[in-house]
């Protein structure tokens, strides 16, 4: 069972929400504006918070932010009426984890909760699994049935990012900071390269990606919907 709390200015996305996750089994609490929602999320420490983008007194991008100002980690799923490319993008580089884009089916919000609540919360693991294939962070390799895989520099380091940060959408520069940094100048067509070649390397059919799912005018998404 989780803590969900839930910051939407709309009584009947409201009164939905909690009624699905609350026949899941969580705890689910709510608050109407961005005041009151800062104020009961510093108070319950939720396990996630769906938090709307326009609401009143305090919108979302600054409740996202005071959030992660404060050292708070807990999974953030944004609500946009909006699906203009730099509205999400500010919401994800304010440190939300997802975002889903309203009128939303409730089935498609409630797996994509799910997957930010399995999110492994430990300290990263030196070697991470998905499906056949294994990476081996202290040894920098990564095998496929047991079959060394070989990977350059970029596509180790942006493997590994995607398997820190799995289910959750990840935009360009937040990936050009993490795996290039801020002292080689790069742009977001070599972000798109390294995902290629690494796509070449890991997914059996490049063109129908499982693993590293395309965000348009975003970013990327690596797809591990069975992470526990």
């Amino acid at each position: 069972m989780a803590e969900i709390l839930i910051v939407e200015d709309n009584a009947a996305h409201v009164r939905a929400l909690t009624d699905q996750f609350s026949d899941l089994g969580h705890r689910v609490f709510s608050a109407p504006d961005g005041e009151s929602g800062l104020r009961r999320a510093l108070e319950i420490m939720p396990d996630l918070l769906i938090l709307d983008i326009m609401l009143p007194r305090k919108s979302g991008y600054e409740v996202c932010a005071a959030i992660r100002a404060r050292g708070m980690d807990m999974p953030i799923l944004m609500l946009t009426a909006k699906d203009q490319e730099e509205d999400v993008v500010q919401g994800l580089e304010l440190g939300a984890d997802d975002y889903v884009t309203k009128p939303f089916r409730i089935n498609e919000l409630a797996a994509r909760v799910n997957a930010l609540l399995r999110r492994n919360a430990a300290m990263p693991q030196a070697i991470r699994h998905f499906g056949d294939f294994e990476l081996n962070c202290a040894s920098h390799q990564l095998t496929n049935k047991g079959e060394v895989v070989e990977l350059t520099r970029k596509e180790f380091g942006l493997l590994k990012f995607f398997l820190d940060k799995p289910n959750r959408a990840l935009t360009r520069n937040q990936i050009m900071k993490v795996v290039w940094g801020n002292r080689i100048v790069v742009t977001p067509k070599s972000v798109d390269r390294c995902v290629t070649t690494l796509r070449a390397k890991i997914e059996s059919d490049p063109a129908n990606a499982r693993y590293i799912q395309t965000i348009r005018d975003i970013g990327y998404r690596f797809c591990l919907l069975d992470a526990s």
